[in-house]
């Protein structure tokens, strides 16, 4: 391999660990194994790792005599340890969770004004430019101590670390002044935007916590799980109404996602409103055939709850859930079960085991994504919610496995010669591209090509014939808002999509209901995390809603660093993205250097990207200020061209 930095620095596989230069930790920095040659215990003996976060997992004794290299390490050392484990890292503590008001008018965020974890709502009025907090949770909010065993795990699966306040939502009809939704462990709460107090409309508590609460479309009501049954609650006047029945205390839920679906597919929710909100569509999943599997923790100070959790564990190779589909009235009704039935490996043939996305059509079908149990085959399934038969859209397969997405985007008004028709996602070409689709899957055009990757469809404008969309067009290592045509001049070449985000970097971005302005959640290796409001038609910046200075405070006081991106070419010709840490060399004289290798190996795992993120990755700054050289690499080059290297890495 080579790579275009003017420095060399020794880098070896897992297998080649040489005299101690190297230590490598497969799988995010974890526990490394130096072997029993005697060079290298040797060598080790020369080296004090006493302070380092690694010494457990290293098992080297603590005894060990400190060497002057040791304290001139320590000496210049700009943080302690603890600053590893520290949360937010240095600059995350911007807005976050961004949403325009139903009329466009208004701009919510989390934010924590003191810097913690615990984070209140704002407004910003962009007209007036006013920004205010209108939201502090009553008590503590969200906090691990209040929270049930349920609501843990959630968090556990939306690797939510944040406290008081961590979701909202808006609701309000047409006619109607919009106001907040918020869920908290006490109950769901609402509050007008610039009203004084909550008002509670439905009750929760740790043994009976409220789960996945949801707003419907049309803004009226909001919909949840409570005790493994739907409920469904009108948010101005009236009370909560208990919509499914027949699975609590049996084993089943209604409504949940399951473990597989949340941690394994990035499915979060178990039922989906109808975009008129006459009806919920909802997943019945039943975990009888899964043996429960029980951790312990030693050391409670009782016994019951606290001391043993069970869960229904899919072991590999053993028993899924069984999941089946249905829908209910939002108002309460007989429910109609689809047909699926999904997890019945041991009976069938495995075709469509896992239930891995759920959508709805302007006309009141319903759309399913179906994988069989290897991965390799998608079926795309269009529902009659009346008798709940089934029309196949079209099945996708490959050799390897499929990427699931959430690039299906039902068109509402183009021309009738559309109607029913969908942007699909794809690889088929070798690189995730969009797709328009009529409603009998058939493929009308592609909407964009190259050899790049759509991440996820951000907004649809029929009225001007625009998608937007955010990708890699202009590097794998970053992320850009773009447009293309919905419907491209038949006939004609396709034109290259325009950029409309300003700076390099990744741009996380929320689109406001009209197709008019969007805010630009934007960081790089070099900026911390800001927050922009942009115009849709140009990508101007039209107010500057959170900046920070670069390098924050933190960074400055920490001595932070930038780590330097490179590139390697394998010998079979494809492109590898690293970054290296280096140790100052003013204190650690030129290289090489001890070194570190950090790999994760998920096929699907970016970890060199343009993102301030990886500027205050603090484990690796901590061993770059213990001289320690830190090298990291992706994986795989599957975020720039995902079909040809997993041909190569599936077996």
């Amino acid at each position: 391999m080579t790579h275009n930095s003017s420095e060399s620095y020794p880098v070896f596989l897992a297998e080649q660990v040489s005299i101690g230069n190297i230590c490598v930790c497969p799988f995010g920095m974890r526990s490394v194994d130096f072997g029993r040659s005697a060079a290298i215990r040797k060598k080790l003996k020369q080296t004090d790792f006493s302070d380092s976060p690694l010494s457990q997992n290293l098992n080297l004794s603590s005894s060990m005599p400190r060497t002057a290299e040791s304290h001139m390490q320590d000496s210049c050392a700009p943080f302690p340890v603890e600053e590893i484990v520290q949360y937010p890292p240095p600059g995350y503590v911007a807005p976050s969770f961004v949403a325009f008001s139903r009329d466009d008018k208004l701009i919510s965020y989390l934010f924590s004004p003191d810097s913690t974890l615990s984070r209140k709502i704002f407004l910003l009025d962009p007209t007036t430019q006013c920004q205010q907090m209108v939201v502090s949770p009553p008590g503590s909010g969200v906090d691990e101590c209040n929270l049930s065993v349920a609501e843990k795990l959630r968090r556990e699966r939306l690797r939510e670390r944040g406290l008081g306040i961590t979701r909202y939502d808006w609701a309000g009809g047409a006619d109607e002044s919009p106001f907040l939704v918020v869920p908290l462990p006490g109950g769901i709460y609402i509050q007008n935007a610039l009203g004084p107090q909550l008002t509670l409309k439905a009750c929760s508590s740790p043994s009976c916590p409220i789960l996945d609460p949801v707003v419907s479309p049309d803004g009226f009501s909001i919909a949840y799980v409570q005790e493994d049954e739907l409920y469904v609650t009108p948010l101005r006047t009236g009370e909560p109404k208990q919509i499914t029945y027949g699975a609590r205390g049996t084993g089943k839920t209604h409504g949940l996602a399951e473990y597989i679906a949340q941690e394994e597919m990035e499915r979060r929710h178990g039922f989906w409103w109808s975009p008129d909100s006459k009806f919920i569509a909802f997943a019945e999943v039943d975990a009888s055939v899964v043996p429960p599997y029980r951790i312990m923790h030693p050391g409670k100070a009782s016994l019951g709850g606290d001391a043993q959790e069970d869960h229904a564990y899919p072991f590999a190779g053993n028993a899924n859930v069984k999941v089946r589909l249905g829908v209910v009235p939002s108002g309460g009704g007989d429910v109609v079960w689809t047909d699926l039935h999904c997890g019945n490996g041991n009976e069938g043939d495995n075709e469509e085991e896992y239930l891995a996305r759920v959508s709805w059509m302007p006309d009141n079908s319903l759309v399913a994504q179906v994988l069989n149990r290897s991965h390799s085959q998608l079926k795309l399934l269009k529902f009659d919610i009346k008798t709940g038969k089934r029309d196949v859209i079209f099945v996708e397969e490959n050799a390897t496995w499929i990427n699931l997405h959430d690039c299906f985007t039902p068109i509402q008004k183009v021309h009738e010669k559309f109607a029913g028709a969908f942007i699909w996602a794809s690889e088929k070409s070798g690189f995730r591209h969009l797709y328009l689709y009529d409603r009998n899957g058939v493929c009308l055009t592609p909407l964009t090509q190259g050899e790049w990757m759509v991440e996820e469809v951000a907004g649809v404008d029929e009225s001007s014939n625009l998608v937007y969309f955010t990708g890699t067009l202009d590097s794998p290592l970053e992320i850009h808002l773009y447009c293309t045509k919905l419907v491209p001049d038949p006939g004609k070449i396709l034109a290259k999509p325009r950029r409309l985000t300003n700076g390099e970097g990744r741009h996380v971005v929320v689109l406001d209901h009209k197709m008019k302005r969007f805010v630009d959640m934007h960081d790089s290796l070099n900026l911390p995390p800001r927050v922009l409001l942009c115009s849709l038609e140009d990508g101007k910046v039209l107010l500057s809603i959170y900046e920070q200075p670069a390098p924050t405070s933190r960074t400055r006081k920490l001595q932070l660093s930038a780590p330097e991106t490179v590139q390697l070419t394998a010998s079979d010709g494809l492109i590898l993205y690293g970054s290296i840490y280096k140790p100052d060399a003013k204190h650690f004289g030129p290289p090489p250097y001890r070194t570190l290798v950090s790999v994760y190996g998920g096929p699907n795992v970016q970890t060199v990207c343009n993102t301030w993120m990886n500027t205050v990755d603090m484990r690796a700054q901590y061993l770059r200020s213990k001289g320690i050289l830190v090298w990291r690499v992706n994986f795989s080059p599957l975020i720039c061209m995902p079909i040809l290297w997993s041909c190569k890495i599936f077996f």
